[in-house]
Order: C-alpha cells, then structure tokens, then sequence
C-alpha cells in the first residue's frame, strides 16, 4: 500500500479571479435602477403617463438581472471550495450571464408586443413630462455604464501569440448590456417623444421601440451564443488548440492523438491530452512544455507508448528536450 503524502499530486480547483470591484459597482448600479424605476412609475401614475409606467417597469425586469448578477458573484466567492464542482465555481458567473441574456430577450420580445399594439391603438401622451424622466433615466445609465464597464474586450475573446485567452466577465458584461439597453431605450423615447410634441409623429414612438426590441435581441443573441458555449464545454479557438499541438510535437516524436480544451472559468482553461510518443516520460514533463500557454491552469496528460516500429525512425530526429518540472495541475 502506498504511505506517502500524496499532498504534492493534489489539484487544486479555485481558478475564480478577484471580482469584488464588479460586484460592488452592480450593487451601486442596481439601487440607481431602482430608485429610477421607482420614480418613473410613481410619476407615469401622477401624470397619467402610460409611457412612463411602462418603461419604469421595464426597468423592473434590469433590477432583477442585476440581482442575478449579485447572486451569481456571492454565490461562487461562497462555494469556491465545494467539493461538488469538479473544476470550482469559475461558471457560475457565466450562468448569471447566461440567465441575464435570457431575461434580456424577454425584455425585447415585451417591447417588440408593445409597440406593435401602439400601432393600432395609439395612446396620448404628455410630452413635456414623459421627456423630462426620460432625460433622468438616460443620466442613470451613461453614470451605470461608466460604472460597469468592463475595460477589457467586450465582445470577442483575443489569442495572443502565447496562446494566452483573454475574456472578459460574462456576467459583468451581462449587467452592462442590461444598462445599455436601458440607455437606448431612453435615446429612443427622448427622440420619439421630441418628435411627437414638434412634428405630431405619434407614430414615431412605436416605430423606435420597435426598433430598440430588434437591436436589444442581438444583444440577447450575442450573450447568449457565447455564455452557452462555455456552460456546454465547448472547444476553445482553434489557435490555443494549434498552440498546444505545436508546443507538444515540437518535442522528440511526440504525436497528439486526441485533444480537449475547454474553459472552466471565461478566462482560463483546461485541457485532457492523449499523447503517443516512441520515449514516454513522466506526465510533469509535457506539462512543462505547455508552461508558455499560461491560460491552461488544469492540464491531465495520457502517455502511450508507441510500439509500431516506425516510431523509431521518428524518435531519431534531434529534439530539444525541456527541463522536467512539476507543471500546473
């Protein structure tokens, strides 16, 4: 039987970064939206102004993304050493996202539905009071967007030449998209509005929510295609795969005859390897191959001895061989 500590092979699962900045910014974001919301309904029902209601509990629908992005951070900071999540709790900020997305498409599909039923039956409106909240809300949301915005990449994860994966926090990036809607939604009715009080464009006002509803769907789309592709394991950019493969068969005769590379956080990943090689050596040692790729924070390694005798015109090429080392888990 086997006595020794085993402490130095151990893995351990907590890749989350640090998001407590984000966390508290959403939490300032959420009480501005509230306080808004709670104004705009408050002031639609003493005005009479149905435009104002409704916006104000459209707002309603962002609180409560915003409270699934608060969720989502307490709850992975609280869980990051649960032994009931295999690679941590690096995804559950991806799920807030994910979730967010949803709510965010709901919000599209409400508006789209209400300015289609504002083509048939228009409704007055009181111009001077309606402008004047709107110019508030749209206040809120260029101060929430300063707040949540998210200084790396907002759309697109990039690959340097290291084969490094940079993304942003999909569930911070869910709340900015939530104040961006509400800050074209606000453009939208501060036009519309402006509009129908000099021109007597009524119609103008569901025209644009009609096309706010279509612009803020992208956005849901966009969210959700690339939180969905995390949550589902989904391969990683063929360059990190390329960047792996190469560093790997650079070395002797070694082949890679299967490869997994998935996220287990929006920043970092992990990866299953199957190797076969004419000299096997010691699983440290291939991960020591990969230490340029510093995205790759859990890399398991599969030797298998090649036993075909071509692998010994192969294994006579000159390779470099990299110092062994303990590697990353």
């Amino acid at each position: 039987m086997h006595h020794h500590d085993l402490k130095p092979w151990r893995h351990g699962h907590d890749f989350r970064e640090d998001r407590s900045r984000a966390e508290r910014n959403t939490r300032i974001v959420m009480v501005l939206t509230a306080v808004t919301m709670v104004a705009e309904i408050v002031a639609g029902s003493v005005f009479g102004s149905m435009a104002l209601l409704a916006d104000g509990w459209h707002m309603a629908t962002h609180v409560a993304a915003f409270g699934i992005t608060i969720a989502a951070y307490r709850y992975e900071r609280r869980h990051a050493a649960d032994p009931r999540f295999s690679f941590g709790t690096g995804k559950v900020g991806v799920l807030g996202g994910y979730t967010s997305a949803v709510a965010l498409g709901v919000v599209a599909a409400l508006m789209a539905m209400e300015s289609l039923e504002r083509f048939v039956l228009p409704q007055a409106i009181r111009f001077d009071e309606a402008i004047a909240v709107a110019a508030i809300g749209l206040l809120v949301n260029v101060i929430s967007a300063l707040l949540l915005r998210d200084h790396d990449d907002h759309a697109h994860a990039h690959v340097h030449g290291s084969g490094h994966a940079h993304e942003h926090d999909q569930n911070l990036r869910a709340a900015y998209v939530h104040v961006l809607a509400d800050a074209l939604t606000s453009v939208l009715a501060i036009v519309a509005l402006t509009a129908g009080k000099v021109l007597g464009w009524i119609w103008l006002d569901a025209l644009t929510g009609l096309v706010g509803a279509a612009v803020i769907a992208k956005w849901a789309w966009g969210l959700l295609r690339d939180t969905g592709v995390i949550l589902l394991d989904g391969s990683v950019s063929g360059s990190i795969r390329r960047a792996v493969t190469e560093a790997l068969e650079s070395d002797r005769d070694t082949r890679v005859s299967d490869l997994h590379v998935w996220h287990i956080t929006p920043s970092r990943l992990a990866a299953a390897i199957a190797l076969v090689t004419h000299d096997p050596q010691d699983p440290g040692y291939y991960r020591t191959l990969l230490q340029d790729i510093p995205s790759l924070v859990h890399v398991t390694v599969e030797v298998n001895p090649c036993r075909d005798p071509a692998c010994g015109a192969a294994a006579a090429r000159p390779r470099a061989r990299a110092a062994s080392g303990p590697g990353r888990a």
